[in-house]
C-alpha cells in the first residue's frame, strides 16, 4: 500500500474517531444544564441545513418546512435526555424530523379532507411559482414524479439519492431492514423511469 493511500485511510479513520468523539461531547453538553445552551446552538448549526432540506423533500413547501425544522428541534431539546446513544445523533434527529414531517403531512390532508398521496401531488404541482424553489424544468418534472411514489419509497429514494445516506444508515432511521429498503429503492426508481418517460 502506497504511503499516501495509507495516511489517507488512517485520517479518514481518525476522523471518524474524532467526530465520535465530538458528538458524545455534544451530547452530553447538551445533557448538562450548564452547557445546554451552547450545546444545542452547535447542534442547530451543524445539522439545521442537512435536515431542512431532508424535510423539504418531505412537505416540499418552504413556510411548511421551517415549521416542521422548528419542530423537530424543540422536540430533540425537550427529549435529548431521552437519547441513549444506541444510534448515531444524526440518525435519531433524522427519525424525529422524518416522524414531524410525516405528521404535520398528516394533519395537513386531513384538514383539507383529502389522502396524503393527493396532498403531494397538489404540493408538487405548486412547486413552479414557489420563490424559494430553484431547480429548473427537469428537477420540477422528478418532484412531480416523486410525489406519486407510496411514502416508504419515497423517504427510502430521497434519502439514498439525494441525502446520499448509506443503506444501514435509512434502516436506522426508519427502523427497518436493508434487504425491504433495497427492494423499495429498486422499485422507486423503475417507477420513476416509467413515470419521467411517459410525462
Amino acid at each position: 500500500m502506497g504511503i499516501n493511500l495509507f495516511l489517507f485511510l488512517w485520517s479518514k479513520s481518525q476522523l471518524k474517531s474524532i467526530l465520535l468523539v465530538k458528538e458524545e461531547t455534544l451530547v452530553q453538553q447538551l445533557k448538562q444544564k450548564d452547557s445546554q445552551a451552547k450545546a444545542f446552538e452547535v447542534l442547530v448549526n451543524t445539522y439545521k441545513e442537512r435536515l431542512y432540506w431532508h424535510i423539504r423533500r418531505i412537505v416540499l413547501n418552504h413556510d411548511d418546512t421551517d415549521d416542521v425544522l422548528q419542530n423537530t428541534f424543540i422536540k430533540v431539546f425537550n427529549h435529548i435526555d431521552g437519547f441513549k446513544g444506541e444510534s448515531k445523533l444524526y440518525s435519531w434527529l433524522y427519525r424525529i424530523a422524518t416522524n414531524e414531517a410525516l405528521s404535520f403531512l398528516n394533519t395537513k390532508s386531513k384538514k383539507m379532507g383529502i389522502d396524503n398521496s393527493e396532498l403531494q401531488e397538489k404540493m408538487a404541482g405548486r412547486l413552479e411559482a414557489d420563490v424559494y424553489f430553484e431547480g429548473d424544468e427537469i428537477q420540477l418534472k422528478l418532484q412531480r414524479a416523486i410525489a406519486t411514489l407510496p411514502e416508504r419509497q419515497k423517504m427510502v429514494f430521497n434519502m439514498k439519492y439525494f441525502d446520499e445516506l448509506k443503506y444501514k444508515e435509512i434502516a436506522e432511521i426508519l427502523g427497518t431492514s436493508v434487504g425491504g429498503l433495497k427492494a423499495s429503492y429498486h422499485l422507486a426508481v423503475k417507477k420513476l423511469e416509467e413515470y419521467l418517460k411517459g410525462n
